[in-house]
């Protein structure tokens, strides 16, 4: 039980630094030229992530846990190599990174580090996350619920942030013919 407290507290606390890091960028980078998205699907994605916050300690203090191998292993592999991404990927964008959608003409574009093979590392983190934390654990119920939600949330969210960003032709000669979340070997 320590375990999951403190690896819930973790992600507690790295979704809080989240959002401590995307205001400070957002205050960085606050021009006439720059926008933010006005988004009603942003409650949507905080739901979605205090959602973890609760569905997971509910089913995992109601549903009888366990750590059993081979799946508590590779769920957590697949945590930790989600956890490098999502660091190499905000290394990445340094003070660009925000959990709102900003544009403007002049905002950069970033397309190194994981940006080189595909559009959306960041929501591809997302996603190995909220499938892999609740399997660590075997907390199937958690993982059905917050990989749905998820995907519905994601699905929207893409379409909104994309139909934005191909108004900059940057972006679009950057990075529109890159695969959203895996990268596709051509030939």
């Amino acid at each position: 039980m320590l375990l999951f407290l403190a690896v819930m507290a973790f992600f507690g606390g790295l979704r809080l630094l989240e959002l401590a890091v995307s205001q400070r960028n957002w205050k960085a980078h606050q021009t006439e030229q720059r926008r933010r998205l006005r988004e009603p699907l942003f409650l949507w994605m905080v739901l979605l992530h205090s959602s973890l916050f609760v569905v997971l300690p509910l089913e995992y203090f109601l549903g009888g846990p366990r750590l059993a191998l081979p799946l508590s292993a590779v769920a957590a592999a697949i945590l930790v190599l989600a956890l490098a991404l999502r660091v190499w990927t905000l290394v990445t964008m340094g003070r660009s990174w925000n959990v709102r959608v900003v544009y403007g003409d002049d905002y950069p574009i970033v397309s190194h580090g994981p940006f080189r093979y595909i559009r959306h590392p960041n929501y591809l983190v997302v996603i190995l996350e909220l499938l892999s934390l609740p399997l660590v654990w075997h907390l199937y119920w958690s993982a059905l619920w917050l990989s749905l939600f998820n995907g519905v949330v994601l699905y929207f969210r893409i379409r909104n942030e994309e139909a934005v960003l191909s108004r900059n032709p940057a972006w679009v000669a950057a990075m529109a013919h890159k695969p959203r979340f895996l990268p596709v070997r051509n030939g």
